[in-house]
């Protein structure tokens, strides 16, 4: 039986981005320290064997490192952490993190996920973030210096400021630096951030011309040998992101910390911004089936599919080949069309 994956949420940030809708708020260092025991408390009503460990945020980075490994240390302590486990933490280059990826290093922290955006500073500053291309080749070379190979890097598609020939840039980037895993995914507008509430003023690329980007990204990271294997997911063979692909695949796992979702033996779950434990229904369904599966390029069953869906294929938005059905990139751009469709 599949081992399931761990998730710690971090909910602390320097500053809050203005397209970002996680829950966050503005670090602190005795309530980190606080919610660190915290988190380490609810750990305790539960057991479990895992092969994945995955910090996000916020940004987990933005703690000190010595309470990433205390977390860590009592995971191991609690729960069986299997020795081959995928570990990662999400980072912010705009922080010095050539000490902390020492020590994540130390406490068995194999993979890093790095908040690039885009590789133009001007891009990178209109989105929120302080560190420009410089820190975020800092960071890549600091995170091999420490030993940790496995980095993602994530760009944004559709953002202010962004051209199809300023994508170029970042993607030029991508080539020279040679990581081997992409998060690439478009832009947003989602109530409750400081960019939906200067909607009518942004300047934004149109839904063509990001719908452009989306494909010329799929189309160049492919050349790189980045292969797309989730919507909005790239990577060099034996690299994909074995705890995300728990989510897609139904796999069980268990979520810890403020705003933390579990899929459970076989209950939905969250945690709210109180630490509330608040029950989300059972999981695991033909339609979550349909839903997640068809995120990923391997598609899902045509068993689980009881409607036509042969207009869609002829559309180019589906693929029909050995008793598998999947998005094409183009389907991958109106996915929510195609899934209400197969539901």
């Amino acid at each position: 039986m599949e081992k399931a994956g761990l998730y710690f949420h971090i909910p602390f940030c320097k500053s809050k981005c203005p397209y970002c809708d996680f829950y966050s708020v503005k670090y602190d260092e005795e309530l980190a320290v606080r919610y660190t025991d915290e988190i380490i408390q609810i750990m305790k009503q539960y057991q479990g064997s895992f092969d994945t460990v995955y910090f996000g945020g916020g940004t987990p980075s933005v703690i000190s490192a010595e309470l990433i490994g205390k977390i860590l240390n009592e995971a191991r302590r609690q729960f069986f952490i299997a020795p081959d486990s995928e570990i990662t933490i999400e980072c912010n280059p705009s922080k010095d993190l050539s000490e902390d990826f020492e020590k994540y290093a130390e406490y068995g922290i194999n993979r890093i996920s790095l908040g690039m955006q885009s590789a133009r500073n001007e891009e990178r500053f209109a989105l929120g973030r302080s560190a420009g291309r410089v820190q975020v080749e800092k960071a890549i070379a600091d995170a091999r210096r420490a030993g940790i190979e496995n980095i993602s890097l994530d760009l944004m598609l559709g953002t202010p400021k962004q051209t199809l020939d300023t994508l170029d840039e970042s993607l030029d980037f991508i080539k020279s630096v040679g990581v081997p895993h992409i998060s690439a995914y478009m832009l947003k507008i989602e109530q409750g951030t400081r960019f939906f509430e200067m909607r009518e003023k942004l300047i934004l690329p149109n839904e063509d011309e990001t719908c452009e980007m989306y494909l010329k990204t799929v189309e160049a990271l492919s050349e790189m040998g980045l292969k797309q294997y989730e919507i909005s997911n790239f990577a060099k063979d034996g690299c994909e992101s074995r705890h995300n692909l728990k989510y897609w695949n139904l796999v069980p796992y268990l979520g810890i910390g403020k705003s933390a979702h579990s899929f459970w033996h076989g209950k939905r779950f969250y945690y709210d911004r109180d630490l509330k434990k608040i029950s989300d229904g059972t999981g695991g369904g033909r339609d979550e089936k349909i839903m997640l599966g068809l995120r990923l390029n391997k598609g899902i069953e045509k068993s689980l599919i009881d409607v036509d869906y042969s207009e869609l294929i002829r559309a180019g938005l589906l693929v029909d080949e050995n008793e598998r059905i999947s998005l094409t990139p183009k389907g991958m751009l109106v996915s929510n069309y195609v899934i209400n469709y197969l539901m």
